[in-house]
């Protein structure tokens, strides 16, 4: 019998050596100096974590106070995976050529999507792989998308700047890239773009989407847009949303 098959799915937990031995290992700063004192704080810490027999395995002195730990530990808790729900975006995803074909026989006109990496976020890793033409591991970016009219406005976009931008091309989805999450400033900036669009009476009227590392979809509309596209999203998904939205909000 597989170890798959012994798999008690509402009981999972952490797999290390052994099925279920609940092993792992992490790693974290702490602010205090390198020494004995620091590995005793941080297995102290694992242990109110709810770890078993946890051991610092490594450690390392990051300098003026600092110090840097890897940890083993057994985790004692467990989830249950049959319980979970996770609302992500539900439809099947067509490649280039099935959403090319799409916009010619359904939509007959280009598609015109503008992308930003707004505030103060100057990363453009993100906003590159789904919009720029060479796109990002062997998927094309939406500029190479027949029917697409791809905008990329690069990184530190004000919001009324890429508004500005949706509007002066007449955009049917803004596409908004945000990387720097640090304090949830992430949250502060894509809220605003929502507000001011709202204002402008442009919500409706334009499918907007965000992307980032720590953007699910469920936290996406929460938020107040249509879609969220994390980790693992390439721009074939994002225009297969985009362009059956289109069609389905009538925006042909």
């Amino acid at each position: 019998m597989s170890d798959m098959q012994k798999v008690d799915l509402t009981k999972v937990k952490p797999y290390g050596d052994t099925l279920n031995d609940g092993m792992i290992q992490m790693s974290f700063t702490l602010p205090v100096p390198y020494g004995d004192e620091a590995s005793e704080a941080a297995r102290q810490l694992a242990i109110k974590m709810g770890f078993e027999n946890p051991a610092v395995v490594y450690s390392k002195d990051l300098g003026v106070g600092y110090t840097y730990f890897v940890m083993y530990g057994k985790c004692t808790h467990t989830v249950d995976y049959t319980s979970i729900e996770v609302p992500k975006v539900d439809m099947e995803f067509m490649d280039m050529h099935g959403v090319e074909d799409f916009i010619e026989e359904k939509i007959k006109r280009d598609v015109v999507i503008v992308g930003a990496c707004t505030g103060t976020d100057a990363h453009t890793v993100g906003i590159d792989a789904i919009m720029n033409m060479k796109g990002f591991d062997g998927n094309y970016g939406l500029e190479r998308y027949k029917g697409i009219e791809a905008i990329n406005m690069g990184s530190q976009v004000a919001n009324e700047e890429l508004i500005a931008k949706a509007i002066e091309v007449k955009a049917d989805a803004i596409l908004v890239s945000q990387v720097v999450t640090q304090k949830d400033v992430h949250i502060a900036n894509l809220t605003q773009l929502v507000e001011m669009m709202e204002a402008e009476g442009l919500r409706d009227k334009i499918i907007l989407i965000c992307g980032g590392p720590r953007l699910s979809h469920e936290l996406a509309q929460e938020l107040g847009y249509d879609a969220g596209f994390g980790t693992g999203s390439y721009a074939n998904h994002v225009a297969t949303f985009v362009v059956e939205e289109v069609v389905n909000r009538k925006l042909v």
